[in-house]
């Protein structure tokens, strides 16, 4: 299964951005990497926050917005 980002808002609730998303990586540096390029685009379609998944476990959680 690998690394895996899912979208959500600002609750946690999901959300499913457009088609593109990348869904599988096979590394932590991957799924990281992608997500540096592709945050604006994920917040245009409402996407607030990520959690990162590994082989569907939590690892982390992170907003899309910047700090204030």
């Amino acid at each position: 299964m690998g690394w895996t980002w899912r979208y959500e808002t600002t609750n946690g609730s999901p959300v499913s951005p457009a088609a593109g998303a990348s869904t599988d990586f096979g590394n932590q540096a991957d799924a990281e990497s992608w997500l540096g390029e592709a945050f604006r685009e994920l917040l245009s379609q409402g996407v607030d926050q990520v959690t990162l998944l590994e082989d569907g476990n939590p690892a982390y959680t992170m907003s899309l917005h910047p700090a204030e």
